[in-house]
């Protein structure tokens, strides 16, 4: 970056995090020097109020929420995703599937106002409208980043969900970007994300060991992420260099086992003026989370 490049991304990204930051942290305080050093045990550290450290599924399975799915309202997206579902139907249809959704708040939904569990939820929607076709369980937690992910697969609930799971989606790396973003802002570097984007793939590849070593035959598809500033702050390409140096990073790790692929969802993002945010201007809204899950559903039946 030259002086002016450095100065602007700074500038963004202080504005940008701090109120990201507050809207996460409501307790806490980015200026102190306590919270730039995280621990390697810490819980997740932007968890919403009154939310416990507690495992729990934020989408039933479908035979326990039979009847409370939110419908979602008719728009072009909607429509989109109908097609896309029509045409895989076939796949499920001759198979009863379990999947097991794990990772952060993508995951988890965090933004969705239509239905729970962003676009986990609705693709049971989907998948599930006229009959029982798929079970999903859903282990989402925002703010994890993949230290903390790693941890929680030592957890019995989750390895149980694991181990009878055909199919594992997982997102993961986003918050481990943002980590450096958080302690680095006041002098940031693009060399200040090498060590950490090095750690993230060993991590990464410990979670698909050990997913692994739970259940050797679940196919697992690892969901990329994408530039949250991207829509605002155009001119700054060093943040779309390191959101594709991260994706690159997964993409390469999930070559390396088998049965294991990379879902690339940051153009959904990227080429279209319909706002695909939710009001924090970071984690999608509910039409975002439509083309993430029609963007899933054809990596997943190959269409």
């Amino acid at each position: 970056m030259n002086k002016k490049q450095v100065g602007i991304f700074l500038t963004i990204l202080v504005l940008s995090l701090t109120g990201f930051l507050i809207w996460q942290q409501p307790d806490t305080t980015i200026s102190q020097p306590a919270e730039t050093s995280v621990q390697e045990d810490q819980e997740t550290d932007d968890n919403t109020p009154g939310e416990t450290d507690n495992d729990h599924k934020t989408a039933q399975t479908t035979e326990e929420k039979s009847g409370e799915k939110t419908k979602e309202p008719a728009s072009q997206f909607s429509d989109l995703l109908k097609e896309t579902v029509q045409r895989t139907t076939k796949f499920f249809t001759n198979q009863q599937m379990h999947v097991t959704a794990i990772g952060d708040s993508l995951t988890q939904g965090v933004g969705d106002d239509v239905v729970e569990g962003g676009y986990v939820g609705i693709l049971d929607n989907k998948i599930n409208q006229n009959q029982q076709l798929v079970t999903f369980d859903n282990y989402g937690k925002r703010g994890n980043r993949s230290d903390q992910l790693l941890k929680r697969l030592d957890k019995s609930e989750i390895q149980q969900s694991l181990e009878k799971a055909d199919m594992i989606l997982i997102t993961i790396g986003a918050n481990d970007i943002m980590q450096v973003l958080k302690q680095n802002f006041t002098n940031l570097k693009m060399n200040d994300f090498n060590q950490p984007q090095q750690a993230y793939e060993s991590r990464l590849k410990r979670i698909f060991k050990t997913i692994k070593d739970l259940n050797d035959d679940a196919a697992i598809y690892l969901i990329g992420f994408y530039n949250p500033f991207g829509r605002y702050f155009q001119d700054i390409k060093e943040l779309d260099t390191i959101v594709s140096n991260w994706n690159n990073t997964g993409k390469t790790v999930t070559a390396q086992f088998d049965r294991t692929n990379f879902i690339p969802v940051a153009d959904l993002f990227n080429t279209t003026d319909v706002d695909l945010f939710a009001e924090d201007h970071f984690h999608p809204n509910h039409r975002g989370y439509q083309l993430f899950a029609r963007r899933v559903l054809k990596y997943i039946t190959n269409q």
